[in-house]
C-alpha cells in the first residue's frame, strides 16, 4: 500500500514516523519531505503547492492514501482535486478548510451554530477608518487582531492596549505586512485563561479525539515576546479532565462537525480546536483544518493505535474507532529554532549531535526545517527540529528532563530554545 505525506516540517515526520508502525506496513512517500523524512520514507521533489504535479505522482504510484501536512494545498482545493480524480484523500474540502482559510467564516460559522467564543468584528478592505474607530471605542485593555486569510501563523496580535492596536491594524491593513491576508480582518475580545489544543478525527459524521495538548507560541521565556509556529508543546494538558473533554466534545467539536454538514460543506480529516480555558468554559480561540504543529510532535507518541487505519477509515467514511487508544504516558516536545526566528534567519549550518540523541529509545527529532548537503544534516528553516521525549505514567517532569538532556546534546551555530516547555503543565499538576 503507497501512502503519500505531503509537506516537510516535523508534523509530516511525525505522521510519517508513526504511519511506519503500521501493520499495513505502507510504502511511505513525503513530497518535498527533509532529512528526517527521507529516514522513514521517500522524499520526493514536489512541491507542497504544486496540486497537479502531486496528483499525476499519486496516479503514476497508485497512491492509496493522501495526507496533507500543511493548511495551504488544503484551503486551495486539493482534497477536491484528488477526490474528484477517484483517488482517496485525508483532509477536508476546500469549502470545508474555510474554517481554517477565513478567520470570518469561522467566526460567523461559530455564532451561528452556538460554539462558544469571543465576542468579535469584522471589517474589509474599505472599513480601515470603521475599524480604527471601534478600535479607539475600546478600553485600554488587550485587543485581538487576526488577519482573515492564511499568514503562516503570523497573522494573529495580541495588543496590550489601543495603540499598540491601531498600529497593528495599520500593518495589516495599510502596509499589507500579510497580503492579501490581511485586507480583511477580525478584531475580538481578548480570552483570558489557558490555552489547549485538541485534535479529532472525523469522517464528516463520527469523531475520535486524540489526548489534549498545550502549545507554546511566543519565542521566549514566559510566552514573551512575538508570535511564532509553536516553540514546543506537552501532553497530556493536566486541566482536562474526562468531564471537560466531553463537554469539549459535546459543546464545540460536535456541534461543528454537525453544522458543517448542514452548510454542505462535510468536513473529514483532522479538525484542530484551539480553546481557551476561560473562567466560563473553553472557548474556541481558532480552528485549523490538519494536525497541529508541534502538537502532532506530542500527541502522536502517545497514540496506542494504528493511524493509518483510523485515516483510511476516516477517508472513506467508515470511522468506527469508537476513540483512540492512548498510552499511559507523558511527552514533551521542545522546538530549536535558527538565530532570528521569527524574523530574518540564515540556514545552512551543520548540526551536530544527532546520532547521539538517536541512541535515546525514549526520544525521538523530529526534523522540520532540515536538508541533507555534502553528507551533512544543515538548517533549512525557521524551525529547524523538534525533540520529543516521553515518560511512562503521569510523569510530566521525567519527559521534560529527558527532552532537555537531549537538546543539549544537539548543536548549530545560532541555535535559539525555549527553557520553560511544560513548566505550566507541572504547575497545572500540583493546582489539579
Amino acid at each position: 500500500m503507497n501512502i503519500l505525506v505531503i509537506g516537510s516540517g516535523a508534523r509530516e515526520h511525525a505522521i510519517l514516523w508513526k504511519l511506519a508502525q503500521s501493520v499495513k506496513k505502507p510504502k511511505l512517500y513525503c513530497a518535498p519531505g527533509n532529512a528526517g523524512t527521507s529516514q522513514v520514507a521517500t522524499n520526493v521533489s514536489i512541491k507542497a503547492n504544486d496540486l497537479n504535479g502531486l496528483l499525476k505522482f499519486a496516479k503514476e504510484k497508485e497512491v492509496a492514501l493522501t495526507i496533507a501536512g500543511p493548511e495551504q494545498p488544503l484551503v486551495d482545493g486539493i482534497a477536491d482535486l484528488f477526490r474528484t480524480n477517484g483517488l482517496a484523500f485525508f483532509g477536508p474540502s476546500q469549502e470545508a478548510a474555510a474554517l481554517e482559510g477565513s478567520k470570518i467564516f469561522a467566526k460567523e460559522f461559530m455564532e451561528r451554530n452556538d460554539i462558544p467564543t469571543a465576542p468579535f468584528r469584522s471589517f474589509d478592505a474599505t472599513q480601515f477608518k470603521q475599524a480604527k474607530e471601534h478600535l479607539l471605542a475600546q478600553p485600554d485593555a488587550p485587543i485581538v487582531l487576526k488577519a482573515d486569510g492564511l499568514a503562516a501563523g503570523k497573522g494573529v496580535v495580541v495588543a496590550s492596549g489601543r495603540d499598540e492596536a491601531v498600529a497593528a491594524l495599520e500593518d495589516m491593513m495599510q502596509k499589507k505586512i500579510h497580503g492579501r491576508a490581511g485586507e480583511r480582518i477580525v478584531i475580538e475580545e481578548c480570552l483570558a485563561g489557558e490555552e489547549v489544543s485538541i485534535l479529532a478525527l472525523t469522517d464528516g459524521r463520527d469523531f475520535v479525539t486524540l489526548v489534549p495538548s498545550q502549545d507554546h507560541k511566543r519565542i521566549f521565556d514566559g510566552d514573551k515576546g512575538k508570535n511564532t509556529g509553536g516553540m514546543g508543546a506537552y501532553a497530556p494538558m493536566p486541566r482536562i479532565s474526562e468531564d471537560m473533554l466531553e463537554e469539549i466534545e459535546t459543546k464545540i467539536i460536535a456541534p461543528v462537525i454537525e453544522g458543517m454538514s448542514q452548510e454542505g460543506r462535510t468536513y473529514t480529516g483532522c479538525l484542530y480546536a484551539g480553546l481557551m480555558l476561560t473562567g466560563y468554559g473553553p472557548k474556541v480561540i481558532e480552528f485549523n483544518c490538519r494536525f497541529g504543529d508541534p502538537e502532532t510532535e506530542v500527541v502522536l507518541p502517545l497514540l496506542d493505535d494504528d493511524l493509518l487505519e483510523i485515516m483510511l477509515e476516516t477517508s472513506h467514511g467508515t470511522l468506527s474507532h469508537a476513540n483512540a487508544k492512548m498510552k499511559e504516558a507523558t511527552a514533551a516536545c521542545v522546538v530549536l529554532a535558527s538565530g532570528g526566528y521569527p524574523d530574518a534567519y540564515e540556514t545552512g549550518k551543520k548540526i551536530s549531535g544527532l546520532e547521539e540523541v538517536r541512541a535515546d529509545s525514549d526520544t525521538i527529532v523530529f526534523h522540520a526545517g532540515t536538508k541533507t548537503e555534502n553528507g551533512s544534516v544543515v538548517t533549512a528553516g525557521g524551525r529547524v527540529l523538534a525533540v520529543t521525549s516521553t515518560a511512562p505514567g503521569n510523569n510530566l517532569e521525567a519527559a521534560i528532563a529527558a527532552a532537555y538532556r537531549s537538546v543539549d546534546k544537539i548543536s548549530f551555530q545560532g541555535m535559539q530554545y525555549r527553557k520553560d516547555i511544560g513548566k505550566k503543565g507541572i504547575l497545572n499538576k500540583v493546582n489539579h
